[in-house]
């Protein structure tokens, strides 16, 4: 049945009501003729009514002759109007009859239940009292409950009576009182029961009271039936909640039950992404290779003319934070397509078979909204390669993997469908994914440069004030090493550093710090450091600098400062002129050199017995250094170019390629690179013990010493 049908269905509803209606008029303006020419007092009021209904008559008329006469615009009115006969859908609501039958079981039982604990008419006496009543023929009947006794005077006539009455029938049962309550009176028993209790027992005989036996308090008859049936109501009410969650699908989060095998991809948005490549900074060659993605979503024609097929999938690769996914929006931004974004995890469940489901129904949402682009984050969790789980090769990752193949083999050639993917371990991913035909294309989202690392701050900058004295600049050389990620996050922090203190723009100190912050931890001023270690921390640093300066190095020391921030006591900072991708055998030994400028400088002034474990990270990093000059870079004598760290990881297993015999030649020489470059650090501090006495003063003296003030103090300047 098509629209065109239920719109002719409407029309002729339309009609037929307003015939009716044509028919009910006619019946009423008969009456009204006769009616005018038997009572003529009020022929008035009757050629006020024809004249209303005239212009009513005429106002529909002159509707229907209007050409913009829509009969869709009082589809309300009409169905009000239907003739009887007409089908009526009644939704029946289960929720609104269960809390109806709360309401009336409240109705019933709270009545009833306060009924119940207002009948009882009791005075409060005590002991004593209680007995003189009994003797002065005030109660003659007595009643237990509950560690009290109730005495009642009655008529013995009735006794019987009011007895039968409230031992049960009906009436009793549903809480209706047939006989009027009698004035009580309660005391407390002295002892735990009434027949322990010899004195009033004697009381009670001398005095021929009787004690009447009480019942057990049994329910209200609706109260009975509420309670036989509160089990299936509850049992029915649950049932009705989860059916209600289940048909909901996935929006409520967790997995549903009839919903489970549809891909979430929805819910990350069909629609488009709003980042462009000016969003993007610092990747210009990543940039380059997906905007042959672009061309080819917007004019594939231009590319099918000549016989060219756009790669089916394009695999991202690089660290953290690089940008991986800020660039797959940007593709999908600028290409104006829809955009499938989903997780690698999110195929991954415990249920088999649930996986390859979200991925058939993952690819059928794209054919449905082609051109598109399917974005694939962390794709290494559903994509490592097979054959290697406990499972064999029957495992649910594996099947969905495998899936997870064919769509992309199935993909037709006029099927405008780009698949992105990525991920930070591109050495666990299946061969069969990265083959061409799959992933064709792989693009290395390296880390920025220094270039690189400013234009992505300018691009974070954006919506942010800053103070004039900010260079960009310097933040770049301060970031080596760093990721979009944490460029963006430097911003971020130098942002909250100038709000917390009330001012409305972004300092160059504020940047300085949120740098500094991000890479080593917050400052800890509130340490309390003792003078001791003041001297050894400043000395230390110290160190590092002076050795720094005097082997000309290629990086410049650009802070000194003995404040605590992380866990370092201190740090000397130092930036390159120039960052370089290829460095020598001297940048290397300088670099050891400098590390060992620290311990140098605690051995010269304090001796070798005074040596702290400050150097301990310094250390290390020299040592990784020596190793990799001989075991990976080939740049010592005695080995020449050989490879000498190949290990091969198998589980839990590294097994080396080389003799035992060479492995302590390898020891040794790294030992004798470490031995050089620690006696070379000492022996440049020896010729500079004044300037590092110097430098170690006005130190303890400011706490911080910027770089351009410690190269003014090495050349002897006023500063």
């Amino acid at each position: 049945m098509n629209d065109n049908q239920f719109e002719n269905e409407d029309l002729k509803d339309k009609d037929d009501s307003e015939v009716h209606e044509k028919q009910e008029n006619k019946e009423t303006a008969e009456p009204k003729q006769e009616e005018e020419q038997q009572d003529k007092k009020n022929q008035n009021e009757n050629k006020n009514n024809e004249k209303d209904s005239e212009d009513k008559k005429s106002s529909n008329e002159n509707e229907k002759d209007d050409s913009n006469y829509n009969p869709f615009n009082n589809k309300r009115d009409d169905e009000k109007r239907r003739v009887v006969g007409k089908a009526v859908k009644v939704n029946f609501n289960f929720k609104g009859l269960l809390m109806l039958i709360f309401i009336i079981t409240l109705a019933f039982v709270v009545p009833n239940m306060m009924d119940e604990s207002a009948s009882e008419k009791t005075n409060d006496i005590s002991y004593s009292t209680f007995i003189k009543n009994i003797e002065d023929k005030n109660i003659n009947v007595i009643e237990e409950r509950d560690g009290y006794i109730y005495g009642y005077k009655e008529d013995p006539a009735k006794l019987n009576q009011v007895t039968q009455n409230k031992s049960g029938g009906l009436k009793a049962k549903l809480g209706i009182k047939t006989e009027e309550e009698v004035q009580g009176f309660k005391a407390r028993l002295i002892t735990n029961r009434l027949g322990e209790d010899a004195n009033l027992m004697t009381v009670i005989n001398n005095n021929s009271a009787i004690i009447r036996s009480i019942d057990p308090p049994e329910p209200s008859l609706l109260l009975s039936i509420v309670l036989a049936f509160l089990p299936y109501i509850i049992m029915i009410g649950f049932l009705v909640f989860m059916l209600n969650r289940m048909n909901r699908g996935g929006s409520g989060g967790g997995p549903q039950i009839f919903n489970m095998g549809k891909s979430r991809a929805k819910e990350n948005g069909e629609n488009i992404s709003n980042v462009t490549f000016a969003d993007v900074a610092g990747i210009d060659e990543a940039k380059q290779e997906l905007k042959e993605v672009v061309d080819f979503l917007k004019e594939p024609e231009k590319f099918r003319k000549i016989g060219a097929k756009i790669p089916k999938g394009v695999l991202l690769l690089g660290q953290p934070g690089t940008g991986k996914t800020l660039l797959a929006k940007a593709v999908a931004g600028e290409a104006k397509v829809p955009f499938f974004s989903m997780s690698g995890s999110e195929f991954v469940e415990m249920f088999v078979g649930v996986g390859a489901s979200r991925v058939r129904d993952l690819f059928n949402k794209a054919r449905k909204n082609a051109p598109c682009i399917v974005f694939i984050d962390e794709i290494d969790a559903v994509g490592r390669k097979r054959g290697t789980g406990q499972g064999g090769g029957n495992d649910e990752r594996e099947q969905t993997l495998n899936q997870l193949l064919v769509e992309m083999d199935g993909f037709g050639t006029d099927e405008t469908i780009i698949v992105l993917a990525a991920t930070n371990r591109a050495d666990v991913l299946d061969k069969a994914l990265k083959r061409p035909g799959r992933f064709d294309r792989q693009v290395v989202v390296d880390m920025p440069d220094i270039k690189g690392r400013e234009e992505i701050l300018k691009v974070h900058a954006k919506g942010k004030k800053f103070a004039p004295d900010v260079d960009f600049k310097i933040i770049a050389k301060k970031t080596a090493g760093m990721a979009g990620a944490d460029l963006a996050n430097i911003l971020n922090e130098g942002a909250i550093l100038a709000a917390r203190a009330g001012r409305t723009e972004i300092t160059m100190a504020d940047l300085e710090e949120a740098s500094e912050k991000v890479q080593m931890g917050p400052e800890r001023k509130s340490k309390v450091v003792p003078e001791e270690e003041k001297k050894m921390v400043a000395y230390h640093e110290v160190g590092h600098a002076i050795v720094g300066y005097a082997i000309g190095s290629e990086t410049k020391v650009h802070k000194i400062t003995m404040i605590p921030r992380g866990p370092a006591g201190g740090y000397t900072l130092f930036l390159p002129e120039e960052e370089k991708s290829f460095h020598s055998k001297k940048y290397y030994l300088d670099e050891i050199v400098t590390y060992f400028g620290g311990r140098a400088a605690e051995e010269i002034i304090f001796g070798k017995d005074c040596i702290t474990n400050g150097a301990g990270s310094d250390i290390y990093h020299a040592t990784a250094i020596a190793k990799n000059i001989v075991t990976r870079f080939g740049m010592t004598d005695q080995f020449g170019p050989i490879f000498l760290d190949a290990t091969e990881e198998d589980y839990m297993l590294q097994r080396k390629y080389y003799s035992e015999q060479t492995g302590k030649e390898v020891d040794d020489e790294i030992r004798k690179i470490i031995t050089e470059q620690y006696s070379r650090a000492k022996n440049i501090l020896l010729d500079n013990r004044d300037k590092l006495e110097e430098v170690t003063n006005i130190l303890l003296e400011k706490e911080t010493i910027m770089g351009d003030e410690f190269e003014a103090i090495m050349k002897n300047e006023n500063i």
